[in-house]
This record gives C-alpha cells, structure tokens and sequence, in this order.
C-alpha cells in the first residue's frame, strides 16, 4: 500500500519584517534568510507580521497578519469581501500609487525581458476606480451544505467560490444586484447546472448571461423573464458555446457604445470581447490616433482589430485602414459596424494571427502604419511579417508587459526600430493588471 504523502510543515509566522518591492501580481517581496518570500497584503516599504501560505524550494508565499508600520499609500479597502474575493488585490493601495506601482512594473519588464528603454514616459490614462467594469463573469455555485447558490468570483488562493453581496467595481447595475441575482437563482429549478452569469453593461442597457448545462424548463424561463422585468435588465441564454447565446427578454435586445471623440457607435453582443472600462477605452483611442499622427494618405493595418474598435475611428482619419481578426463573428460584426457608421474605406479579413505560418490577402497591400492590439501571449508570429512590411510607425497596445517587452526587444534589438514613447492605461483599477501602450518608429 502506498504511504499518504505527508503534508511539508510550515515554518513558524514572523513577527517583524520589513517589505521591499511590489510584484507583477499585487504581492510584495521580502527575503527571511534570504530565501525570498510573496507576501499578500503589504505594501512596499511596510513593517508587517506574516504567516506563511506555501514553502517551496526556491521561494515561500505568505500573507500578512498584522501591520506595525503602515505604508503612507496605504487606505481603507471599501469592499468589504477584500482579501477573500480574489477579484481585485491593490484596494488597500492608494489609487494614485497602484499607476506609479503599475509604471515601475512595465520599465521593469522592459529593461529586464526587451533590453530596452522608451525614450518618453507617457502619462498615464486614468479614470473612475470605482463602478467602471462593463465586462465581467461571475461564478455560480449551489452549496448543498448551505442550502443556497453563491454568486461571485473565485475567492483568492483557491476555486472557490466567493459569496458577494455586491461588487464595488463591477458596473453599479450588476454590482449592486448580485444578491437579487443569487436569491432569483435559488428559486430556480436548474440553479445547480448553471456554472456561471456574464456581465455586459453598455449605456443604460446592462445585460446577463445564464450559461446552462441541461435545456430550462417553462417555469425557469418564465422566472427569468420576470427577473429581467423588474430588475430592468436584458437577459441571455448560452445553452453551449459563445455562439450560441441569444436573448431571452427583451427579445430584441441590442447592446452598443460610443466613441463621441470621433463619433463612432460600435455594437456588439454581450459575450463579444469589448473593454471593460469604457472611459479608458475612450482615451486609449485618442490617444492610438495621436501617435499614429494619422492624415489621409496613410494606409494602415490594424491586427486583432476585433469589433473594429480601432479600426473604424482611424478610418475616419487616414485613406484606408485594413482590419485582420481571427473571429469569424467579430469580423462580421465589425463590417456591420463600418456600415453602421457610413465607413467605406474599411476592409477586414478573418485570419489566425496567433499562427506560424505566412500572411494572407491582408499583408498584399502596402501600408505605412500598423496598429498592434494582441492578447496576453503578445505579437511574437506576427513581429517577423512586420520587418517585411517595414511601417514607418508602429503602436502597440498591451494587456501584458513581459510580452511588449519581449516584442518590443525584437523590434528595437533586431529590427531597428526605436522605443520612442510608452505608458500605462488604468484599465483595471485595484487589480495588478498592467495595460499598457507603446510607439515604435523607424529612425
């Protein structure tokens, strides 16, 4: 019979410590010993006892138990589910001081992963830190031993999930409905084949999706009709994938926003990807279109161009814009939302950027500026087609530094490209989340 393994013993709690650097994740580094140890809760500079979490063999997580010497950043979290709810990890950290932490992450990244240095520090976009996220999934989970469904998100440190009775950042629509939304999932028949309620809040119209396993009966659909009536939301359905959700009331539900700078109206369909903060969004677009320092007789490409979010404001401004995105259903969208806006000189193709194989239809044409939007893995199959196509500018927007910094290495290091400007995007106030903008141009 084989012996159970036995659990590693945790080292004694320390009871005084002084905190050093913050870290990609929200954490913060010290050395006991010095072995280097994550701590949860502290903030650089702090004095703090800590008990430990996990013992590895190059570093041990911990989590703090008590501040001695508090950091002048430091604040009252307003949620009161922080530290448990894994959903945010820098509310006890002043707003002003999460854009400075976010900024010495992103040169961080690329001094250490690109061997690289933007000549100019952009300012920093910034916004509303509370109530600000359009987009969001929630966590549903019926409990038998505590005879109800918890709504949240996944609580820190393990898959379970947290028990909300409202989301401070999370749109005030949803936000401040979640225990109305766990009290009508109760009620419902299915409550325990239903995984998960996505939020889409656009304008005055916030939308949720009820992802169900099995087909609802009358009774549950009539339920959640009702829910949507008197809570004045529209509510979906997704019996299987993305694809396949569809409104259940109003049958006609329709869910868009606007960019008023370059009056543009993009719509879309709540699981759709979009960006969660509309404000940032609006500045990030702005501020696309002032470095690329647009005028008609440029052609631009835009890769991963998705709903056109981009795409159709350059297309405003430059003679044509090529849009390429790997979605069937979010190309289609965006040529629906270039007619929508009148736009004309707009194309898009629907092609894997995320493969290493040649370029499509899309890369025939010449252009002179490229707009990079990629997800967290970053740009690394589309950089070598870029050194064929040499645009004299380049804008990339990140949701990932060490991935910008290691594209923007091969740009700069191998391709000759200068880091002219770059800086972060408060998309995702209270999280560790670095979204993160930077101009290459050739000499």
């Amino acid at each position: 019979m084989t012996q159970r393994r036995r659990k590693k013993r945790l080292p004694e709690p320390v009871a005084d410590i002084t905190v050093e650097s913050l870290v990609h994740d929200g954490r913060c580094v010290a050395h006991v010993d010095g072995k280097v140890v994550f701590i949860d809760g502290a903030l650089p500079g702090e004095r703090v006892a800590f008990e430990y979490l996990w013992t590895r063999r190059k570093f041990d997580e911990g989590r703090v138990t008590a501040i001695h010497v508090p950091s002048p950043d430091r604040v009252a979290p307003l949620c009161p589910h922080f530290g448990v709810c894994g959903g945010c990890s820098l509310q006890h950290m002043a707003p002003a001081a999460q854009i400075r932490a976010k900024q010495d992450v992103l040169l961080d990244n690329f001094r250490h992963i690109g061997g690289v240095e933007p000549d100019e520090l952009l300012p920093s976009l910034t916004g509303p830190v509370w109530g600000y996220r359009t987009k969001a999934r929630l966590g549903i989970r019926y409990v038998g031993a505590k005879g109800r469904v918890l709504v949240g998100f996944r609580e820190k440190f393990s898959s379970f999930v947290t028990e909300l009775s409202r989301c401070e950042v999370l749109a005030p629509a949803a936000g401040r409905r979640i225990r109305a939304l766990a009290a009508l999932l109760d009620r419902l028949e299915a409550r325990t084949r239903i995984p998960q309620v996505e939020v889409a809040a656009s304008g005055a119209v916030t939308a949720l999706v009820f992802r169900h396993l099995d087909p609802l009966c009358a009774a549950d659909l009539e339920r959640l009709r009702q829910f949507a009536i008197d809570q004045d939301l529209h509510v979906w359905l997704q019996p299987g994938g993305p694809d396949t959700a569809h409104p259940l009331w109003p049958v006609r539900s329709s869910l868009s926003y606007r960019l008023p700078q370059q009056d543009i109206e993009i719509r879309f369909r709540p699981t759709d990807f979009t960006q969660i903060n509309t404000t940032i969004n609006a500045q990030m677009v702005a501020r696309v279109l002032e470095l690329l320092a647009l005028v008609r007789a440029d052609r631009v490409l835009d890769l991963f161009c998705g709903l056109g979010n981009f795409t159709l404001p350059m297309a405003r401004v430059a003679g044509a814009v090529t849009g390429v995105e790997c979605e069937a259903g979010l190309v289609s969208r965006a040529r629906d939302n270039a007619l929508l806006n009148g736009i004309d000189n707009v194309t898009f193709h629907c092609a894997n950027l995320g493969a290493s194989e040649p370029p499509g239809a899309w890369a025939d044409g010449a252009c002179n500026k490229v707009l990079l939007d990629p997800p967290r893995s970053g740009a690394a199959e589309i950089i070598p087609v870029l050194a064929v196509i040499r645009p004299q500018r380049i804008v990339y927007v990140s949701c990932h530094p060490g991935s910008l910094a290691r594209d923007a290495g091969v740009l700069v290091n191998r391709q000759g490209y200068r880091l002219t400007a770059a800086g972060v995007m408060d998309m995702f106030p209270h999280t560790a989340h670095v979204e993160s903008i930077a101009l290459f141009e050739l000499p």
